[in-house]
């Protein structure tokens, strides 16, 4: 290189624009006569303009001008007590709280409570102070993602979710929907009422697969968390693998599974046998030789994993965080995305700092965002859990069966789940070859949690050749629903 070359400069963050508008001529955004103007309301009606200033989602950061913020804090906090808003009372909390000369004193104060508005104007003037807000919060949000981009030792992946999260962030503070109404809600609530008069039974969600499952649950319905926990070999893999199977393949609907433990080309090769109805063994006992209609049956199998839209992702160890940008860039090229499975719960990983000084924290902070994903994206989520030695402790009769308090960290994810099922086969725990016969293939889905439905047991038939569940009529010894 040539001595005159330039070396390549390195940008100086602190004298970036982007981190430093003062050297542009710029200033924040903001309109300090409204929010005088809307706090002079407040003091004219309370009732009214402070109640709606609520529930129109205001917070202090509405306010750019630090007096206002106080006094809009103050005056919240009156109205919560149901105290009045008077300048006497008013100026007596503040100078109490020392805070009377932080908003001018009493000529500050006067100022605002003899500010000529009208109430009229309100709707007019929180959508301003709103704009406004919303400006800064994301001039606030790129100027801390900058930074962070230039400083941080975090993730590429961590930094992206973090951005995400805070612009998502923005637009929920800032978004109190849709106006509440009885009537809307009567119409909801007929509506439903007639779809489920013209269901003839039929369930309302996703189907699983599982008539009596299905029964209990209504199906799978957006927003919810559906926990299927089980002890090492138990076939939980094989049982997720046959609900997603079916709603990718017979549903005909977007599905993304998240497999933390098997390789991708391995869920593909379960969902082949069980789709064909060929099964490994047999392959391998005939030295690779078929037969015509079995050959048929794995090219028809083919044909329909090839053409559905399911998408998998193995990435192992994956946090909170990644799963969650993933799910969203998923979902943007599959809009009608109607489920995510994953395998599972204890294989993921959350690296905030909070997390690494606990399991416990960790184990919420997972459970905890897969339910706020499910709200966030509108679907289903079915995770599978990890069950701890419990089950096989158990004396006499009930070894084997497990129970809610067996999950791993269990706190948090009976608290987040809107169901559990507990996936045992009593073959697993038999004491001899002849109790193994005699139960044969019996397989139960316990439904310990079912927030909008009943419990109870689901029998089904493990099918351990093909990795597939199906469903069957319960044994005498077992008893009815």
């Amino acid at each position: 290189m040539s001595s005159t070359a330039k070396k390549e400069e390195k940008p100086d963050l602190k004298s970036a624009a982007l981190l430093n508008p003062a050297r542009e001529n710029l200033v924040m955004p903001q309109a300090p006569a409204v929010e005088k103007s809307i706090l002079s309301m407040m003091t004219v009606n309370p009732t009214d303009i402070v109640s709606r200033c609520i529930t129109d989602g205001m917070t202090g950061e509405f306010f750019y001008i630090p007096a206002h913020r106080i006094l809009w804090e103050l005056f919240r906090e009156r109205y919560d007590k149901g105290l009045p808003l008077d300048v006497t009372s008013v100026a007596q909390s503040l100078t109490d709280r020392n805070q009377l000369e932080a908003v001018g004193g009493h000529p500050g104060l006067m100022e605002v409570f003899s500010y000529a508005s009208t109430t009229a104007l309100y709707s007019m003037h929180f959508e301003v102070l709103r704009e406004k807000y919303i400006r800064r919060s994301i001039i606030l949000t790129s100027t801390q993602a900058a930074e962070a981009a230039y400083t941080s030792e975090a993730e590429v992946e961590t930094l992206l979710d973090q951005t995400e999260q805070e612009v998502l962030k923005i637009r929920q503070s800032t978004d109190s929907g849709e106006k509440w109404t009885l009537k809307a809600d009567v119409a909801a609530a007929l509506e439903n009422m007639e779809r489920m008069m013209k269901s003839k039974g039929e369930i309302l969600g996703l189907s699983t697969g599982y008539p009596l499952l299905d029964m209990k649950i209504n199906g799978l319905k957006a927003g919810e968390l559906f926990v299927i926990a089980a002890r090492p070999s138990m076939g939980k893999t094989s049982f997720m693998l046959n609900i997603m199977e079916h709603l990718a393949l017979d549903v005909k609907k977007p599905v993304l599974v998240f497999s933390c433990e098997m390789p991708s080309v391995q869920l593909v090769e379960r969902l082949l046998y069980a789709r064909s109805g060929v099964s490994k063994q047999a392959m391998l006992t005939n030295q690779g030789s078929i037969n015509k209609e079995e050959m048929k049956r794995i090219t028809n199998a083919v044909k329909e994993l090839q053409a559905s839209r399911l998408v998998i992702d193995d990435t192992a160890g994956i946090s909170i965080a990644e799963l969650r940008a993933k799910a969203r860039r998923v979902q943007k090229d599959h809009p009608d995305l109607c489920c995510i499975g994953i395998d599972y719960l204890q294989l993921m990983r959350s690296h905030t700092k909070q997390a690494q000084n606990s399991r416990e924290r960790e184990i919420a902070e997972i459970s905890g965002g897969l339910k706020s994903l499910a709200k966030e994206l509108k679907l289903p989520i079915v995770v599978l859990a990890q069950l701890n030695r419990g089950p096989e402790n158990r004396p006499g009769k009930n070894k084997g069966v497990p129970m809610m308090s067996d999950l791993r960290e269990s706190g948090a994810i009976e608290q987040d789940a809107d169901m559990i099922g507990l996936l045992y086969r009593t073959a697993y725990y038999a004491e001899d070859d002849e109790d193994r016969q005699a139960v044969g293939s019996r397989a139960n889905l316990a439904l310990a949690k079912n927030r909008n439905g009943p419990t109870g047991d689901v029998p089904l038939s493990f099918i351990a050749e093909l990795m597939r569940f199906i469903p069957r009529e319960p044994d005498a010894d077992e008893g009815e629903e």
